[in-house]
């Protein structure tokens, strides 16, 4: 520290730093606050007030930093520096007691596990250095994350920095983010209040209400504004110590340091030797589950050992030293008020049930899912029935079971409408699907946004500055009726709609003139066309070359395409033969967008499966799906999703496909393990 540093003043906000955080432990952590909440405040803003003097004196883990105020532009994706994997998940006792006897095979013996009660919230990496928290990442695709570290900040039981002095260098602990009950029924009364200010009606109100605390906490915990995170009073458990130096031998353990740095772990845990009583845990969790101030779905077990854990190993996708047993989704009656029809974003009509407020799952439900028409016929559901209302996943209420002793006598059965309740045109019915659908697709307002959206979304043009609530108000506001129209905007009309500025729309007209240098594969992609996804576009570019050369393909020449079939070539004919799809085409081609592909932007791998297609199925050990196929196709081989005559290679994982086995042995194809495939072309 330099001498000048040193002053009465900067004594005051160290001082204030330790007495704040320690008053932050004695309140959120032990529940044994020493002062009152006004003198807290008194105490924190003085340090905000000092900290305002002199910027340069304020810490990295100041308690400050609690109440936000710091916004992020955009959230950097970060790699994680291990990966984050999902757990295998189970409703079944079965499928439970098969996990142990796959653990005690492979061990030798019955190994101990800790239960603990799986919380219904957003995994999160949180890494300390030299006891300070520096970075938190959500789980993204596992391999990397976004950069959430001042949004977390702001949660009171996540420690800015760690009590004691044994911790290591660095640290890292993976965890749940989560929003308690009462935060979430706090927020949404809240909005209600708004809404009701602004005049809105009952129903008006219920669309816009956030609809329950776990995806209302990962959307909070991507908001740009800190200080309004702050607000949301979102918590945290850390139940994984991630990084190798200085743990020990035991989870158990582990957690129980953990609780002494300073960390908030889950509450209900126990160890357990038998099947036994993992159930019986399982059972008083279960029992416990209405009254938790926080949702959860189910009891994670684990391995305790950590020696056994490392011996297990994992899959490509999850631990095999631990699993997930989901409850059942809670169930409740309650009437059915009416059925109303919604068009979805592919011109899928799906009829939603409003329902008399019940409470399910810690949110009241007033909605419920009814999939399709013939659903309703075989439930025979009717307005003022008696429904019974579950969760699928404790996320989405759907109907399961109608009472029908208690339905009025004046009931009617519902009519299915035969036009669309959004531009009037009529529904019609593909052979052998149950889903309705709108005959409009390029005026009907729900499809055309949802076409949209797709266009400019991240994996096909990559528009960011174009998000779906945008695309609605152009379409309003500016007359977008199509794609192409987007390449028409003109910059003054976007900035006279109220809430746009010059950088705004700055980003706006970019992001499309970038767009204009993505690869034909996306766009083929972005354009919506029905069944044509990621992969067939990209296969579909490689062997046409051009958009003009696939429009004039015949069903002859699509289907000789690899993986290209009949219901594919049938969904493209129709299309390039639609009068109005070829106008827009037109536009698009006029606007600048790729439709050729550039061949030296294809890299031609030559190793030793050049020349070869090769078939990879299952899950790996060492690689996720992604990285394998990558690494087929950096060997020199085409990889395939489908095996066939012109299948040279299946990589079988674990939990091959028993088809795709079957017909590569029927063919005579090799079929190499993971091992033996790493033995044969990676040694």
């Amino acid at each position: 520290m330099n001498l000048f540093d040193c002053s009465p003043e900067r004594d005051e906000m160290e001082r204030l730093c330790a007495e704040i955080e320690a008053h932050n432990r004695r309140y959120y952590l032990e529940d044994a606050p020493l002062i009152s909440d006004q003198e807290f405040d008194v105490l924190l803003k003085r340090l905000q007030d000092l900290e305002a003097l002199h910027p340069e004196w304020k810490r990295a883990d100041s308690p400050t930093q609690r109440v936000g105020g710091g916004l992020t532009e955009r959230f950097q994706t970060l790699p994680h520096k291990r990966p984050m994997l999902s757990l295998d998940n189970t409703y079944d006792e079965v499928d439970l007691n098969a996990f142990f006897v796959r653990t005690e095979k492979a061990l030798g013996l019955l190994p101990q596990v800790v239960c603990e009660p799986k919380i219904d919230g957003v995994a999160i990496s949180l890494v300390y250095q030299n006891g300070i928290l520096v970075q938190a990442l959500t789980r993204g695709n596992g391999t990397e994350g976004d950069d959430v570290t001042l949004n977390v900040k702001t949660i009171q039981r996540v420690p800015l920095r760690l009590s004691g002095t044994d911790f290591p260098h660095e640290l890292e602990v993976r965890g749940e983010i989560y929003m308690p009950k009462d935060a979430f029924e706090r927020l949404n009364q809240s909005l209600e209040q708004h809404l009701i200010e602004k005049g809105l009606s009952a129903e008006e109100r219920s669309e816009q209400l956030y609809k329950n605390p776990r995806n209302t906490a990962s959307g909070s915990l991507k908001l740009q504004d800190s200080a309004e995170v702050a607000r949301r009073g979102l918590d945290a458990f850390i139940y994984y110590w991630a990084s190798e130096q200085g743990r020990k031998n035991s989870h158990w353990e582990n957690l129980e340091q953990l609780e002494a740095w300073g960390f908030p772990i889950p509450p209900l845990l126990k160890k357990a030797n038998t099947l036994e009583e993992v159930l019986a845990q399982a059972k008083t969790i279960e029992q416990r589950r209405s009254s938790l101030p926080f949702d959860i779905d189910g009891m994670v077990l684990k391995v305790n050992d950590l020696n056994q854990q490392q011996e297990l190993g994992f899959t490509a996708k999850s631990p095999r030293w631990a699993i997930a047993f989901k409850f059942e989704a809670e169930q409740a009656f309650t009437r059915l008020l009416s059925i109303e029809v919604q068009v979805g974003r592919t011109g899928a009509i799906t009829p939603v049930a409003n329902l008399s407020p019940v409470l399910l799952a810690g949110t009241t439900v007033k909605r419920a899912s009814i999939h399709n028409a013939d659903f309703i016929r075989e439930l025979d559901l009717r307005p003022g029935d008696l429904v019974r209302v579950e969760k699928g996943g404790d996320i989405i209420p759907k109907i399961t079971a109608n009472d029908y002793s208690s339905r009025p006598s004046h009931s009617l059965p519902f009519l299915f409408p035969d036009q669309c309740p959004e531009c009037g045109s009529e529904l019609r019915q593909n052979p052998g699907e149950a889903i309705r659908y709108c005959s409009n697709p390029f005026t009907c307002p729900p499809q055309l946004l949802g076409k949209l959206t797709h266009f400019v979304g991240r994996k096909a043009m990559d528009i960011q500055a174009l998000g779906e609530k945008t695309l609605d108000l152009f379409m309003n506001e500016l007359g977008v009726r199509r794609i192409s129209d987007l390449y028409q905007l003109n910059p003054t009309d976007v900035l006279a709609l109220e809430g746009f500025q010059e950088k705004s729309v700055s980003n706006i007209m970019q992001g499309l003139e970038q767009s204009k240098q993505v690869s034909f594969d996306r766009v083929l992609f972005a354009l919506g066309i029905r069944h044509v996804g990621e992969t067939v576009a990209k296969t579909l570019a490689r062997h046409f070359g051009s958009l003009d050369a696939l429009a004039q393909a015949s069903e002859m020449d699509l289907i000789q395409v690899e993986e290209i079939g009949a219901v594919i070539a049938q969904s493209l004919i129709s299309f390039f033969a639609d009068p109005l799809q070829q106008e827009e085409l037109q536009k698009l081609k006029e606007a600048g967008l790729q439709f050729s592909l550039d061949l030296s932007s294809i890299k031609v791998h030559k190793g030793p499966l050049s020349g070869m297609q090769v078939v990879v199925s299952g899950s790996f050990s060492r690689w996720s799906r992604e990285e394998i196929i990558r690494l087929v196709e950096e060997l020199g081989a085409k990889s395939s999703g489908s095996v066939g005559p012109k299948t040279n290679l299946v990589l079988a994982g674990e939990a091959m496909g028993p088809a795709k086995r079957a017909k590569a042995e029927s063919l005579g194809i090799p079929i190499l393990s993971e091992q033996e495939f790493t033995e044969k072309y990676l040694a």
